[in-house]
């Protein structure tokens, strides 16, 4: 028997993102996930590092890796719409629960516990930090987007932008480790190819050398 699960989930770079704005360049779902991996892994590591965390940060990137899987049956529905109302949000996450159900359901039996962990996690302290640090990389990933369109001078983010900074103040309230991604790497962003490398020689030594 054929199970589809990695199947669908090789879809989701047909998914496209921000589909009600012009996009200077088109964002899949594939390749925001990915980042959002990175950056929930990033995050959670500067907690470990940095504040006594000790939460997986490996499981960080997983759960990231996954936390828009539910859109290969559901599509992006645009924030605007799912955050509407109370009513909406509410009734727009049980249609996710049911088609992360669905997607288990393209698994053997054996596996499915291992990836309903992902979906379907219990409600204790660890988890609820890992989810935070996942949403706030997912609202991360989206201004870095917004940085990006309107340094290749697209206005049409320009709101989303100021919205999702918003957020992401409120966020780092409760999260030193998100405002530390802010303060070390977010410049970074937006800059060009020449502008890192410039930046990369003026970076104090590296990795290994502080004993030399």
């Amino acid at each position: 028997m054929s199970f589809s699960f990695f199947a669908a989930m090789s879809r989701l770079k047909y998914i496209e993102r921000w589909a009600l704005m012009r996009n200077s360049r088109a964002e899949n779902l594939s390749e925001h996930s990915l980042e959002v991996s990175m950056l929930a892994h990033a995050i959670a590591g500067i907690g470990r590092v940095r504040y006594g965390r000790t939460a997986s940060i490996d499981r960080a990137a997983v759960l990231a890796m996954y936390h828009d899987a539910s859109e290969i049956i559901t599509g992006d529905l645009p924030t605007p719409v799912k955050y509407y109302s109370r009513q909406i949000k509410e009734a727009y996450r049980e249609v996710e629960r049911r088609a992360e159900r669905q997607l288990l359901k393209r698994l053997p039996a054996d596996l499915r516990p291992l990836y309903q962990e992902l979906f379907f996690s219990e409600d204790s302290e660890e988890e609820r930090y890992l989810r935070s640090v996942v949403k706030a990389a997912d609202r991360l990933s989206a201004y870095i987007k917004c940085i990006e369109e309107e340094r290749a001078g697209n206005t049409e983010f320009r709101s989303a932008k100021q919205t999702i900074w918003e957020d992401i103040q409120e966020r780092q309230e409760q999260l030193p480790e998100l405002r530390d991604f802010l303060r070390d790497f977010l410049p970074s962003y937006g800059r060009t190819l020449d502008e890192l490398e410039l930046g990369a020689q003026a970076d104090a030594g590296e990795p290994g050398d502080a004993g030399a």
